[in-house]
């Protein structure tokens, strides 16, 4: 389902959902290009947009400017990888002075790839946090996986990232059965032992991956605690970075281990958040195609913030209830995870 711009509404209206959900996080995607080809995100070989269809860094900053005075209080920066996009580190720049104005968090979710390079520029922008994705603790094993990523660089990355003295880290770890899920115990332990997050993803099936089976390959959440409460005793908690995680304290630790299951344990319930794609597309669900062409608002009418805002809180009578992923047969949602922001 895809919308425009309505009837006027008031600006003064805070971004409630039909459900009575209110949303006050937002995850917007700078590029759905990538310096890695993960089995479980994208094709070996991609199409990526055209650059004209991609919004520039002056309508994204516009965009979060938007979001913040419509009440949104985490902003988290995705992709792709959103490191590899020409002069991002403007955007952090603009998106950081948000802070002066209501926004509570500027976070940013990266494959680290680039971290060695760009971790003291973000964190001087004003960037909180980060999250930072680590499938393997092993080079031949994480090169399979991302088809192209080099670990030791990665590595590297999240200790300079460490050095730079960011409030929090937490590592993502998409488990895969028979690729990685025989890493859980030690991918926790290196979070732990580094005074890290960590939380285990189910696989979200995003888009149509000819040489991956996402049924055969699916490892639940619950099988990961299981795994992991062999070694670690685990505490459940009501803790909350305003995400999907499901955060459980370790014995003996400061560190978290979180878990996102969008199958065994879905989070629709409580959500409090909406994308933004690359392109400009708002979409209200990560598994639904419910949406609203953000990018043709601020081509159409450029400079006035107002019928932006408009179209946001319209776009709120649409978000669902939630998500139908389903692991067997051709996925609901044949954007892929690079397409949609991770």
């Amino acid at each position: 389902m895809h919308v425009r711009a309505g009837s006027p509404v008031s600006t003064t209206t805070p971004l409630v959902d039909r459900f009575g959900r209110q949303v006050n996080y937002v995850r917007i995607s700078v590029t759905d290009r990538c310096d890695f080809r993960c089995v479980y995100c994208m094709s070996e070989r991609m199409h990526f947009l055209p650059r004209a269809r991609v919004l520039t860094l002056e309508e994204l900053a516009e965009l979060g400017r938007a979001f913040v005075e419509l009440g949104i209080r985490k902003i988290r920066i995705t992709g792709g990888e959103p490191l590899v996009r020409s002069n991002v580190s403007w955007l952090f720049q603009e998106l950081g002075r948000l802070r002066a104005h209501g926004l509570a968090e500027l976070v940013l979710t990266t494959n680290g790839s680039q971290l060695e390079r760009w971790a003291v520029t973000l964190k001087e922008a004003g960037v909180a946090r980060l999250n930072i994705s680590l499938d393997s603790l092993k080079p031949e094993r994480f090169r399979r996986i991302t088809r192209i990523g080099e670990l030791e660089k990665v590595l590297r990355g999240i200790q300079v990232a460490q050095a730079a003295g960011f409030e929090r880290l937490k590592l993502n770890a998409v488990i895969l059965k028979h690729r990685n899920h025989d890493e859980v115990i030690d991918l926790a332990r290196f979070a732990l032992d580094q005074g890290l997050d960590i939380s285990f993803i189910e696989e979200m099936p995003l888009g149509v991956l000819s040489d991956h089976d996402r049924a055969e390959s699916y490892y639940s959440s619950d099988a990961i605690r299981a795994d992991l409460e062999k070694v670690f005793s685990l505490t459940p908690t009501t803790e909350s970075t305003g995400g999907p995680s499901r955060y459980y304290r370790v014995s003996g630790s400061g560190s978290r281990i979180g878990f996102i299951s969008p199958h065994s344990h879905h989070f629709c319930g409580d959500c409090n958040r909406v994308r933004v794609s690359a392109e400009g597309r708002l979409l209200l669900c990560l598994g639904q195609e419910h949406s609203v062409d953000l990018r043709h608002v601020l081509r159409a009418h450029p400079s006035d913030r107002e019928r932006l805002k408009q179209a946001i809180i319209a776009a709120m009578a649409i978000k669902p209830h939630g998500h139908e992923f389903q692991l067997g047969g051709q996925p609901v949602i044949l954007r892929h995870m690079s397409h949609t922001g991770g």
